[in-house]
């Protein structure tokens, strides 16, 4: 067994209604209360409106900053500037993955009041985040990121000086996270298919992933199996299945604390080359990927005699929980995995990176900037061409 250590998690509040708590949970953080949107979450949802005025009821201070796509550094600077002098108590995001991490880094920002690119790993000016921070609580709207659980906030810049990475610390986990399904019920079909892939993406790679650990493991199976049996129902009737829109939520938060725990792998390398270059959305990125990738993964471990057993062995698990087959064997079950992703493309028409604009010239200056410690192989520069030639 390999050693490991383990983040903290939020205290955790998950049922249909919970958002009906919220206003006094803020209470035991202050009164002065930022809340931060995607622009899209007010119109989708009537539960939320609904909330938005008890939250005024209750004597609350809200402030509210509305973000539009992925959270990028000038977009947090600026909320910064906006509402530093405010004397915010505690920050609450509602929304999607870009929401959480946008409101996860305004934060963690709001006590330093400095440019928040000098605290993003990977970039010249870096140093290290002291932690400290505006408490912050979680409210996701859709089942993907599981940013509700981890200890950092992605940050993107798009173009061909750009980037997408973490704003992270150990802090930044949110101090709670309140989980309501009904959020999701309005959730259109596009958006739960990118959103849900993102998520079992997360859940796969963190269980094949050489940080892993039994506690990651079974956080991740318990995932992976909540989503196979909710997942399809979620994007064909996913505004009259609330059962199907828990699983979901579940799967979702089991794929934060996994990935905090354990890492990622190829697919999210290259969400964070692809998506510094083009701005495609992060979900829709995991979805078109993750057969390649697995594919190409499994390919490379079969041809690999050091340790291929073992994580091949993890594959095999997760294919008997998605096909819903306990009797077969480790080949088998990483074939039904194989099968089942391929055949969720198919079904749900996963849109190709040529739809964003990349294009076979831009393949090499992707995977010059790709890296990926947390694979279970380690793939070469032919392979990972592959993987994104075929989705072109």
């Amino acid at each position: 067994m390999n050693s490991f250590s383990l983040l903290r998690q939020p205290r955790v509040f998950f049922r249909p209604g919970t958002i009906k708590s919220l206003p006094s949970l803020i209470h035991e953080f202050g009164r002065n209360v930022l809340l931060v949107t995607g622009t899209a979450t007010l119109q989708r949802s009537e539960s939320f409106a609904s909330f938005h005025d008890r939250m005024q009821a209750e004597s609350l201070c809200c402030h509210h900053y509305a973000i539009k796509g992925e959270p990028s550094p000038e977009l947090v600077d600026r909320a910064v500037e906006e509402y530093g002098c405010a004397g915010i108590q505690v920050v609450v995001a509602v929304g999607g993955g870009s929401a959480l991490d946008a409101g996860k880094a305004i934060s963690a920002m709001l006590v330093k009041k400095e440019p928040v690119g000098h605290f993003i790993e990977g970039q010249p000016e870096y140093r290290e985040h002291d932690g400290s921070k505006v408490p912050f609580i979680a409210v996701p709207t859709t089942s993907g990121t599981g940013s509700e659980a981890t200890n950092n906030a992605v940050i993107s810049k798009v173009g061909n000086s750009g980037y997408k990475r973490s704003l992270r610390h150990h802090a930044f986990v949110p101090e709670v996270a309140v989980i309501d399904p009904i959020l999701m019920l309005s959730l259109p079909f596009g958006l739960t298919a990118a959103s849900g892939m993102d998520a079992l993406t997360q859940l796969l790679e963190a269980l094949v992933s050489p940080y892993g650990s039994p506690y990651t493991d079974a956080v991740a199976l318990s995932g992976i199996e909540l989503f196979s049996q909710t997942f399809i129902r979620a994007c064909h009737n996913g505004a009259a299945d609330i059962d199907a829109r828990s699983g979901m939520a579940y799967a979702a938060l089991m794929s934060g604390i996994a990935l905090a725990n354990a890492g990622l792998g190829i697919v999210h390398g290259f969400a964070s080359s692809a998506g510094g270059y083009v701005a495609v959305p992060h979900g829709q990125l995991c979805a078109t990927l993750l057969y390649p990738a697995t594919r190409e993964n499994i390919s490379q471990l079969r041809g690999n005699v050091d340790r291929s057993a073992y994580f091949l062995a993890k594959y095999a698990k997760a294919g008997r929980l998605l096909s819903e087959d306990s009797s077969l064997n480790d080949d088998e079950g990483c074939c039904a995995l194989l099968e089942k992703l391929e055949s969720w493309q198919r079904e749900l028409q996963f849109p190709r990176l040529g739809d964003f604009g990349i294009v076979e010239k831009d393949v090499d200056f992707i995977v010059s900037k790709t890296r990926s410690k947390s694979n279970p192989v380690e793939l070469s520069v032919e392979s990972m061409k592959k993987i994104l030639k075929e989705r072109l």
